[in-house]
């Protein structure tokens, strides 16, 4: 199992790769640009190759974060076009760093409806991937349900990916958080959350991990990232979660409020040690 973190590539791809390995990371998510902004990011191709070979080199994987403002699933046409063109760039940085994934949140649909929003996300990224033809795949992560976000059960994450043209680039990131909040991932009911989580139907698409604690209590439909073991989930079930011998060949990423990236070196240790690697 790779453990690692989010960490900022604002000096670099190779210097936040530098970053990783101090703090003990073997896998490390960033964002391809400003996390609140649309506007596509000029870049140099051969540039961003150079320098991802410092992680090819290190052996440290790499995930790629979305910026959290797109929305694929709205009705507005302008917003609509502008969220396709931001995330077919986002697909290039990734796919120019060597990066497997994707991780986009799942829109919302703003009062349209949830069959609504979930066809306008669907034909979304298939119009994303009919521009974009590199490697990188294209996760959809669950949500912790605020307002009229979409995917907050697998039930939902299926139906959008069921009206997916090219079901083989596109998966799923599962963030524990999300999945406490919108209380799909009930540790008072695990048998029930496992055997749905790990149905072949569903299990198969997962590609990617964020391991948070959750400061909201569960189903409370809340974003709010708490550090490992502090929030709502707490030791015991983040401990269970992660000795899940399903999940090992997954790539975890741990999202958490540390007060400087430093301090991620002591959320990997605690993952580590609760995965017991």
């Amino acid at each position: 199992m790779r453990i690692g973190c989010h960490l900022s590539v604002s000096k670099g791809f190779d210097k936040m790769v530098e970053r990783a390995l101090e703090v003990g990371a073997d896998v490390v998510q960033y964002f391809p640009k400003n996390p609140k902004s649309y506007r596509p990011k000029s870049f140099d191709p051969d540039e961003y190759r150079e320098m991802a070979k410092a992680a090819a080199q290190a052996g440290v994987a790499s995930v790629c974060h979305s910026p959290y403002v797109t929305n694929l699933s709205t009705p507005d046409p302008s917003l609509r076009a502008i969220s396709i063109a931001s995330i077919v760039n986002d697909l290039e940085i990734a796919d120019a760093f060597g990066t497997d994934y994707l991780v986009v949140h799942c829109g919302k649909h703003v009062g349209e409806g949830r069959e609504r929003g979930e066809q306008l996300m669907a034909d979304a990224i298939n119009r994303v991937l009919e521009q974009f033809d590199g490697k990188t795949m294209f996760l959809m992560e669950n949500t912790a349900g605020q307002g009229s976000e979409l995917g907050q059960t697998i039930e939902e994450l299926l139906s959008i990916y069921q009206r997916i043209e090219d079901k083989s680039r596109v998966g799923v990131c599962f963030d524990t958080c999300h999945g406490f909040a919108s209380g799909l991932l009930d540790f008072d009911d695990w048998d029930r959350f496992a055997a749905e989580f790990f149905d072949d139907a569903f299990f198969p698409l997962v590609k990617v991990i964020h391991l948070n604690d959750s400061k909201a209590p569960k189903g409370a439909r809340r974003d709010r990232h708490e550090l490992l073991g502090q929030g709502e989930i707490g030791v015991e079930n983040l401990r269970r979660f992660l000795a899940e011998p399903r999940i090992r060949h997954l790539p975890v990423i741990i999202e958490t409020p540390v007060a400087d990236e430093l301090d991620y070196a002591d959320e990997i240790r605690k993952a580590r040690e609760w995965a017991g690697i």
